[in-house]
């Protein structure tokens, strides 16, 4: 991993802070081009995983450097390296949902560090049971079932050395889907809910459409237009920029949803999770 870092914030859908590193993952820092943990409480690092490039990622408390792996899917060798690299003792393993692409590292991670696992909420037990099935089904035989520590649900807290982050419950693409969300920093790790124009799949088991919309514009919209979020796969936007452009939960969308009931036609999502 590269700790070659330039401040490239040119380009469609560039986010203002985002920072890129000359290799396979990138860093996420503050506004003025420097990194994250000089200037805010928390730091993070962005690390796609899997060949369905599941952004998993690494944040940590910049003071205790206690850090905790959002979403370990696999490369649990690749993943243990970057944060020596940083020289972060890892604190918490952290779920979004149950599906192979995001948990199927996390036992494995476990065993090999001892560190609890948070997340996500108990209705996603349907999927954890499934991860196994799940990876041998897309060539990815070393997915492993786990088992949580801890069951998240909305309004709860997790905490990371001296800093904390807030849950919210986001069922939809999964019954069982949480969002974590560090309101100082406006930082927010959505799993397959939102991406950059586009929103989770909702034709696996158990997904809801309308569960979905109403997590995004209930639960996400009132944390603020300024939020940055990291999905679950593709590139960083803002809820902001959702709002205005998203085809299917941008605000006009979802305003012609109301106005035309049963009679409003979905647009065909092909998004990545």
């Amino acid at each position: 991993m590269s700790n070659a870092v330039s401040a490239e914030n040119e380009g469609p859908g560039a986010i203002p802070g985002l920072l890129h590193l000359s290799g396979p993952c990138v860093y996420v820092a503050g506004s003025q081009g420097v990194s994250m943990t000089q200037t805010m409480p928390i730091g993070a690092v962005i690390a796609p995983v899997t060949p369905l490039q599941q952004n998993c990622t690494i944040v940590w408390c910049a003071k205790t450097l206690k850090a905790a792996v959002i979403d370990p899917g696999g490369e649990v060798d690749r993943l243990l390296k970057a944060i020596a690299d940083k020289g972060l003792t890892l604190e918490k393993i952290w779920i979004t949902h149950g599906h192979m692409d995001h948990a199927g590292g996390a036992a494995e991670l476990k065993a090999r560090t001892g560190v609890p696992i948070e997340g996500p909420h108990k209705d996603d037990q349907f999927w954890i049971d499934r991860i196994q099935d799940s990876g041998e089904m897309y060539g990815m035989p070393e997915a492993r079932i786990f088992v949580t520590d801890r069951w998240l649900d909305d309004g709860d807290t997790v905490t990371l050395g001296e800093t904390e982050f807030e849950v919210f419950h986001c069922p939809g693409h999964t019954p069982g889907h949480v969002v974590f969300f560090h309101r100082e920093t406006k930082f927010a790790q959505v799993g397959d809910v939102l991406f950059q124009g586009s929103i989770g799949r909702t034709d696996f088991p158990m997904g809801n459409h309308q569960d979905l919309i109403d997590s995004i514009t209930q639960k996400l919209w009132p944390l603020g237009e300024d939020v940055r979020f990291v999905p679950g796969h593709g590139p960083m936007s803002t809820f902001g920029a959702e709002r205005r452009g998203n085809p299917f939960v941008g605000d006009r969308v979802v305003a012609a949803m109301k106005a035309q009931g049963a009679g409003f036609t979905i647009p065909k999502n092909n998004s990545p999770g």
